[in-house]
């Protein structure tokens, strides 16, 4: 793959822009994880899969990535939920952690370098907070901290706002001298949680929080910044701010994904258009649902409906269908032997020997030059998802005469598959990735030695539907046909001789 450059939308200059990185060879990354309040919806995490692609890809071009993604697990709405559902704040937070844990988990999101909790950084917001007020861009009053946007310079960059005309959504807060200025640090209130500070007990502001971890982690500048749009004004205008008035260079890119809308407004509680995990993953497998949460561009909305989901279903099933049946005829051939002998050299995943021999027969390939190419246009994921279809295509003209045991199209079967699995690797949907292969091996049939044994079956049938045929007692070759149709084995009459597959009910 031809190292070309990628170039991301900086939602701070409005513009593409060449991905630099600090480092040469490295990319930081910080990302806005979960405030913890409530279990998990597909809006929740849809920043967890985009950026989960953007981390593959900067790992699939050589770099080394470090990547932070924080828990907010103290804020007003955890301490309001935890209240009415007469529940201790910290057991509350830390249960729908465990929430946003499994949902990032079971959608086969990558886990990030460290995942810092706000709780435990407060020594390092108190030092953030005192080089703010030493210089001369914060202020203590009646155990509040503030920070003064008509200080800082260039406040509004990010979010385009004027600061004559903001408002920064707070209730106004004791000792706050601009109505513009935002809160830091919040003053102790009676059954709260608080924590001592130089300005008396308290606990953290949401802004604060960020900017403290952000640098504690990736140093006072670092490459990318990444949340959804919804955060762009005030939590990340304040972070830069924060950072700013601190004498912290911070985020030199900026990139913001877009919502998951139900009848074009964001999905939330306040709308009651939530929709769990749980509950979404009634409907699709879980790698079907991060197929879905990823395939529009990363910056525009993605409109939720239940046709949508399962046309998105149908296309990863068609990859993966593909996929899993290229490994088998790789794996069954002797042509594949040696094939696969000469490529496990270079594919790491081959080197372990508790890899599936699905997997050991279809090394993972080469990403081609137009798929990078899309990628590295701001992660063009719904041109890069075509290319993958589109090699998918041409693999199934000839998967065909690759299982009746023809050499040449098994050559090419198994190359183009490993071009789909190294694709479906970057997405994090690789069929025989170590995450989806036991999904993928259920979906399609279950076990070798269950599909070996239907095998066998199957073909006893299909040999007496041919001599059926050649008596010409089409009533028998019909009633063999239709008993097979009706078990789910769809039969394909080819040059051959007949092939079955199973039949997918739901595409």
């Amino acid at each position: 793959m031809k190292n070309v450059t990628l170039r991301i939308y900086d939602t701070a200059t409005r513009q593409l822009r060449d991905f630099t990185p600090l480092r040469e060879g490295h990319a930081s990354i910080y990302l806005c994880g979960a405030t913890v309040q409530s279990i998990p919806h597909i809006g929740h995490v849809r920043s967890g899969v985009a950026f989960d692609i953007l981390r593959n890809w900067l790992e699939a071009k050589g770099l080394d990535v470090a990547f932070v993604r924080n828990v907010t697990d103290i804020d007003d709405k955890i301490l309001t939920k935890a209240k009415e559902n007469g529940r201790p704040w910290w057991e509350w937070a830390a249960t729908h952690e465990r929430a946003f844990a499994w949902a990032y988990d079971t959608l086969g999101v990558t886990p990030p370098s460290i995942e810092p909790r706000a709780t435990g950084h407060i020594p390092q917001m108190i030092e953030y907070m005192q080089r703010i007020i030493d210089n001369g861009h914060g202020y203590a009053a009646e155990g509040n901290v503030y920070a003064s946007p008509a200080t800082i310079e260039n406040y509004g960059f990010l979010s385009g706002q004027k600061l004559e005309e903001m408002d920064q959504g707070e209730s106004a807060g004791k000792g706050k001298r601009d109505p513009r200025d935002f809160t830091m640090w919040k003053a102790a209130k009676p059954g709260e949680p608080a924590w001592d500070t130089p300005w008396g007990r308290g606990r953290p502001g949401w802004h604060i929080e960020c900017s403290a971890m952000a640098t504690t982690y990736l140093g006072g500048e670092f490459d990318i910044h990444c949340g959804g749009l919804d955060l762009q004004f005030p939590h990340h205008e304040n972070e830069a701010a924060q950072a700013c008035a601190a004498g912290d260079g911070f985020a030199r890119y900026w990139m913001h994904n877009g919502w998951v809308t139900m009848s074009g407004e964001k999905m939330s509680k306040s709308l009651g258009n939530v929709l769990s995990i749980p509950n979404v993953l009634k409907l699709v497998r879980p790698v079907e649902l991060r197929y879905y949460l990823g395939s529009a561009h990363y910056r525009s909305m993605l409109e939720y409906s239940e046709s949508a989901l399962a046309e998105a279903a149908a296309g990863y099933r068609r990859l993966e269908k593909f996929v899993v049946r290229a490994a088998s005829a790789a794996k069954a051939s002797a042509a594949s032997t040696a094939a696969t002998t000469a490529l496990a050299a270079d594919a790491p995943d081959s080197a372990s020997a508790d890899i599936h021999p699905l997997a050991a027969a279809l090394p993972v390939g080469t990403v081609p030059e137009v798929f990078a190419e899309k990628l590295d246009d701001d992660l063009a994921v719904p041109q890069a998802l075509a290319i993958i279809h589109e090699t998918i295509r041409a693999g199934n003209k000839i998967l065909d005469k690759a299982e009746a045991g023809d050499r040449s199209a098994q050559a090419e079967v198994i190359e183009l598959a490993g071009r789909v699995r190294a694709m479906a690797a970057v997405l994090g949907v690789d069929p025989l990735s170590a995450t989806w292969l036991e999904s993928s091996l259920a979906s399609l049939g279950g076990s070798d030695a269950a599909m070996g044994a239907l095998d066998i079956l199957v073909k006893a049938e299909l040999e007496r539907r041919a001599e059926a045929r050649a008596e010409k007692n089409w009533a028998v070759a019909d009633e063999v046909r239709d008993r097979l149709k009706a078990a789910g084995i769809e039969v394909t009459d080819t040059a051959e001789g007949a092939k079955w597959s199973l039949k997918d009910e739901r595409a």
